[in-house]
């Protein structure tokens, strides 16, 4: 009889609300876990103070708690004073809907959100079509760092992912080495692992294939590889993909953060330590290698790149046999 009433009870609220207000005020349905299929593991306290604080390096940044909840119907999660830790939560499918100090949101398939300490937050599962989760919990002494380096209010807010099978697999090799056991191996693995999953998250990048069929960008970046030994220029290279200079590096800038000329001059600074290197060449040959006809220009744009002239380079770089 009381399952009877309390499933009365939800479907009256559920016809009755879609706001995030009313759903929080369901005080007869709130979750914390338990659900069917879930995966939990918390690290035991002594585990974080003895193996992960007080642990030079690992004590930067480390997992608290990690987890997956599948279909999570009825999560709900109140902190009226935040928590100690960073929260992350991923949602693979569904939706779900939280509160911060500051705003309301919902979130959606594909989309995350992170939450930083000590700052109210209530969230849970949309009553319809309630969203399955990977979280995880993170502290350490370089937290408020880390948070400050990443600016984390950013990220309050729902924020679309870009690579949700990389995420998954980052996150299931963490879990993995986790429910192995708290062996010191383990734990290096996964808390140094926890750097490559906040990055894949909170600064992700698209890497530039050498060659691409279709994409002028990459088409050009391609050429420049080819031709490093020519001394390019921005309309010869937007002429070659049949554009216009100014809008060739508007696209070009857009697709790698970096202006045509800054990029090959780059590529030719690394060709250049590597002719250093790797060769017995006198730095005025690897100037003509590079593109440079002459080599007093070569040397200031080579010290401008890399700090150091390119004869101390060669000297204090380690050769290769």
């Amino acid at each position: 009889m009381e399952y009877c009433r309390l499933y009365m009870d939800y479907t009256m609220v559920e016809e009755k609300s879609s706001t995030l207000v009313s759903d929080f005020a369901m005080k007869n349905f709130r979750i914390k876990d338990g659900f069917s299929g879930e995966l939990q593991i918390n690290i035991p306290r002594e585990i974080v103070i003895n193996k992960l604080r007080k642990k030079q390096f690992l004590g930067n940044l480390f997992i608290t708690h990690i987890g997956f909840f599948p279909k999570a119907k009825f999560h709900f999660r109140e902190r009226p004073f935040g928590c100690a830790d960073n929260i992350l939560i991923y949602c693979a499918e569904g939706k779900g809907h939280y509160q911060t100090e500051q705003a309301e949101h919902t979130l959606l398939p594909g989309q995350f959100f992170m939450l930083p300490p000590g700052q109210f937050h209530m969230y849970q599962a949309d009553l319809k079509n309630p969203w399955s989760i990977y979280w995880i919990h993170f502290s350490g002494d370089m937290l408020k760092t880390f948070n400050h380096l990443i600016k984390a209010d950013d990220f309050v807010a729902p924020t679309k992912v870009k690579n949700e099978i990389k995420i998954i697999e980052q996150w299931s090799d963490i879990y993995s080495a986790l429910s192995a056991g708290f062996e010191q191996s383990n734990l290096t693995y996964a808390n140094l692992s926890l750097y490559k999953l906040l990055a894949t998250f909170v600064c992700p990048i698209e890497f530039i294939k050498p060659l691409a069929d279709e994409d002028p960008i990459s088409r050009s970046i391609a050429y420049m590889k080819a031709n490093i030994h020519l001394p390019l220029t921005v309309q010869e290279l937007a002429a070659r993909q049949n554009l216009s200079g100014s809008h060739f590096m508007i696209r070009f800038k857009s697709k790698t953060g970096t202006s045509p000329i800054d990029y090959l001059i780059r590529l030719k600074i690394q060709f250049a330590c590597q002719l250093l290197k790797q060769t017995d060449l006198r730095v005025n040959e690897v100037a003509e290698k590079t593109g440079y006809q002459d080599v007093f220009y070569f040397s200031r744009i080579f010290k401008k790149y890399t700090g150091v002239p390119p004869t101390k380079f060669r000297h204090t770089a380690p050769r290769r046999s």
